[in-house]
């Protein structure tokens, strides 16, 4: 499979391709709108006391019926039901956010630190830092941490939603544009909170399909003498005790699974592009790039390091 293209256009929550985040953006219009509103008035009363005051000779005998029914009417009544309408908007648009659909499809991710693990469940598949997804099909995102609390963004699709260890909060919405759409943790999580983007592939319904059952048909036969050379590497070395390379002896689970790594637009959640070059001098020394990221530096040789990489470079 072909590496995923680059984003479409920089996140923005007023950008919307989803309906979650095409619903958050009404509210917000909205309430954008009743704030000029609310100033322009205040703003024109201001203007007309202060007028009213400069060329006002005869001074104030008593009380002002007319001022009274400012104060009761834009004081009070006024600003009650503006913030009646705002709550009423807020708590309508969250319930409809949270009630299920029909046909939802199910993703799980797991905010580690700091990278994305995404798995479809029903199926083998498991990626990281990359979700896919199809277009109109309403999705029913699963996000939990087993470390810290993440927080799940992604601005032109929906709104945040904490990742909580020991609790599943699930995020409902559905894409309505195709395109790479990129999400960010919006919780400090750490050391390399800053370097924990993912993307969020949404595609028509037939490639999508397409895209799934290729993920789960990769059967990782090197193609090439080096990359043979590279699996045996990786099978025998630290690196099968942290990653899963499937249908091979690499069954770890503490770090990313590799199974599709050369189709992966990015390596460490966005930290650096997907290169060859990128990817020997991410082996050689993660924590150069990502201070503070658990993957220890290779302790292999670099004819190994240069093996292994053209290796996951076929995994496609």
């Amino acid at each position: 499979m072909l590496a995923v293209r680059a984003l479409d256009t920089s996140p923005t929550t007023l950008s919307h391709a989803g309906s979650e985040s095409s619903q958050l953006s009404n509210v917000w219009w909205i309430m954008f709108a009743l704030a000029i509103v609310v100033y322009l008035i205040v703003g024109g009363f201001i203007i007309l006391a202060s007028v009213r005051g400069r060329h006002r000779d005869d001074p104030i005998d008593g009380p002002n019926r007319l001022d009274d029914y400012f104060i009761w009417i834009g004081g009070l009544i006024v600003p009650a039901l503006i913030l009646l309408f705002i709550a009423f908007l807020t708590v309508h648009t969250g319930a409809a956010l949270r009630t299920p659909q029909k046909n939802e499809l199910n993703i799980t991710v797991v905010g580690e630190q700091w990278w994305w693990r995404v798995s479809y469940p029903g199926t083998n598949v498991e990626t990281a830092n990359e979700i896919h997804v199809p277009v109109g099909q309403p999705l029913a995102i699963a996000v939990l941490s087993d470390n810290v609390i993440h927080s799940f963004w992604v601005p032109q699709l929906a709104g945040k939603l904490d990742m909580i260890p020991g609790q599943r909060n699930v995020l409902r919405f559905t894409v309505r544009k195709a395109g790479t759409y990129r999400g960010q943790c919006a919780e400090f999580c750490g050391v390399q909170h800053a370097k924990m983007a993912f993307t969020v592939i949404a595609q028509s319904p037939g490639e999508y399909q397409i895209w799934l059952q290729h993920e789960e048909q990769i059967a990782a036969v090197p193609q090439s003498e080096l990359a043979a050379r590279g699996e045996l590497a990786l099978t025998t070395a630290a690196c099968a005790g942290c990653h899963t390379v499937r249908n091979t002896d690499a069954k770890g689970t503490r770090g990313p699974d590799l199974s599709d790594m050369g189709s992966r637009a990015t390596i460490g959640a966005g930290t650096l592009e997907n290169t060859p070059g990128n990817l020997r001098a991410w082996i050689k020394d993660p924590g150069h790039f990502k201070p503070g990221v658990l993957m220890p530096p290779a302790t292999i040789s670099s004819d190994d390091v240069q093996a292994i990489v053209a290796y996951l470079e076929e995994l496609k």
